[in-house]
């Protein structure tokens, strides 16, 4: 019982964060029909700002409780600077193009990025642990458990919520809805559709960098994170569905926790059964469980 109790508290704690790393690119690509290659490069200038953030905060000895506000100020951070910038240079002069052309776009963009990311931090491991260390552990079926992992649920838990009342209960979600059915008829009826554009990227992007500003006091920082992340967020937006929150929620839990049982009782097949449930997904409804089938104009 205390190993399934285990697994089911890894899953959970995986599950949130797959969801705070997913859950901007399901949502870019559900506004722009854009997928951004550079979203795991967001995740990890967020996860190097917000770990460069904490190492300082630490060193002045001030109160640990105040470290979450530090990483939710270094995703918006870079959300704020970056978003807008790749937004309005480069992505809104291909949106009328194929998606080759897009996807090389972002890619590239992500290339550029991840030089950026090693020349401003370097190559060298960053570890900067003291929230996941600070706020201690607690016990539960006779196991210790650190609470971290808990507040990243707390948090995923919130921005689902919020991202869902954003979407179905506001102005802006209406908004959003309309530029997402038709750009060409929301253009006419008065909505400004490039600062929409502008706005849903730059959202993605500090929810990119908010998934890796929280999740830094949790793992080492090295180059390439970001490249890791963004394969693992396709998995879990393939399966619950390109463009839809509520399946990049419920692929999340649904990898989360097969990840998590694979990982004690199966080792060997720990990443596979990530991609065997998107496989299996993907043949038997290729718009994923909770995408819709697109019609194209011509």
């Amino acid at each position: 019982m205390r190993l399934l109790l285990v697994v089911l508290l890894d899953g959970l704690a995986y599950a949130a964060w797959l969801f705070l790393v997913s859950a901007g690119l399901t949502f870019t690509y559900g506004v722009l029909r854009v997928l951004n290659l550079a979203h795991g490069n967001l995740y990890a200038l967020g996860a190097y700002l917000g770990a460069t953030l904490l190492l300082h905060y630490a060193a002045s000895g001030s109160e640990i409780a105040a470290t979450l506000g530090l990483l939710l100020l270094a995703a918006v951070i870079i959300g704020i600077l970056a978003g807008p910038l790749i937004e309005r240079v480069f992505l809104r002069r291909v949106y009328s193009r194929d998606e080759e052309v897009q996807l090389l776009l972002t890619f590239a963009i992500s290339l550029i990025l991840e030089d950026v990311t090693k020349l401003i931090w370097g190559v060298t491991p960053v570890v900067a642990d003291m929230p996941y260390t600070s706020f201690g552990s607690v016990r539960l079926g006779g196991i210790s458990y650190p609470w971290y992992p808990f507040l990243l649920v707390g948090v995923a838990l919130g921005l689902a919520g919020f991202l869902w009342f954003v979407v179905t209960h506001t102005r802006l979600g209406k908004v959003l809805a309309a530029v997402i059915a038709d750009r060409e008829v929301s253009a006419t009826l008065g909505i400004h559709v490039p600062r929409v554009y502008t706005f849903a990227f730059t959202a993605g992007a500090i929810l990119a960098a908010l998934g890796g500003a929280l999740t830094a006091p949790m793992f080492s920082l090295v180059p390439g994170i970001g490249a890791d992340v963004l394969v693992i967020s396709f998995a879990v937006i393939a399966i619950g569905g390109l463009g839809s929150i509520g399946g990049a929620a419920v692929g999340s839990v649904v990898v989360g926790l097969a990840r998590s049982a694979a990982v004690y009782f199966f080792p060997e097949l720990d990443l596979f059964t990530i991609y065997l449930i998107m496989t299996l997904v993907l043949l038997f409804r290729p718009q994923g469980l909770f995408g819709e089938i697109e019609i194209r104009r011509i």
